[in-house]
């Protein structure tokens, strides 16, 4: 979850739009990859469990 926003990543819905299929687990998101809604970096994001 963007700590900034809110916005969650789901591991199983990726982002295609943005070359991240589904399935594919946050640890294998790209580094420089950013927030969709607010452009927050990773780094920026806490682990949730919903």
């Amino acid at each position: 979850m963007c700590l900034i926003c809110g916005w969650v990543y789901d591991e199983e819905q990726g982002l295609p739009d943005e070359g991240i299929a589904p399935g594919t687990k946050w640890d294998d998101v790209p580094m420089n990859w950013t927030c969709p809604e607010c452009g927050a970096r990773k780094d920026d994001f806490e682990m949730v469990v919903i």
